[in-house]
């Protein structure tokens, strides 16, 4: 029985830190958004499917990520969304992509 509750636990708290695909697009909008969808200071568009597949194959996901977290010479670090994670970034990332 404990173990059972030890892994209906672990699959609450997994279930907990999944994002949804509406809370990335409501995270997006509340913060990438502000740059990403006019391209204002040169931020990639949200939807340029060629400039996102390029930077992802040039840069890799990871560096990507990096980037977003560290900021870069024109975008704050953590790209305006000081709560959000790796994952978070990652998803982003590829929500912007589409």
């Amino acid at each position: 029985m404990l173990k059972l509750f030890k892994i209906g636990l672990a699959g609450l708290i997994l279930a907990a830190a999944t994002v949804s695909h509406a809370d990335i697009a409501d995270t997006y909008n509340k913060t990438c958004g502000t740059c990403h969808d006019s391209g204002a200071l040169n931020a990639p568009k949200k939807g340029d499917v060629a400039t996102w597949n390029k930077l992802k194959s040039e840069k890799g996901m990871s560096a990507l990520v990096k980037s977003t977290r560290q900021g870069m010479p024109r975008m704050p670090a953590m790209g305006l969304c000081q709560k959000c994670t790796n994952d978070d970034f990652e998803k982003l990332i590829e929500h912007m992509a589409k």
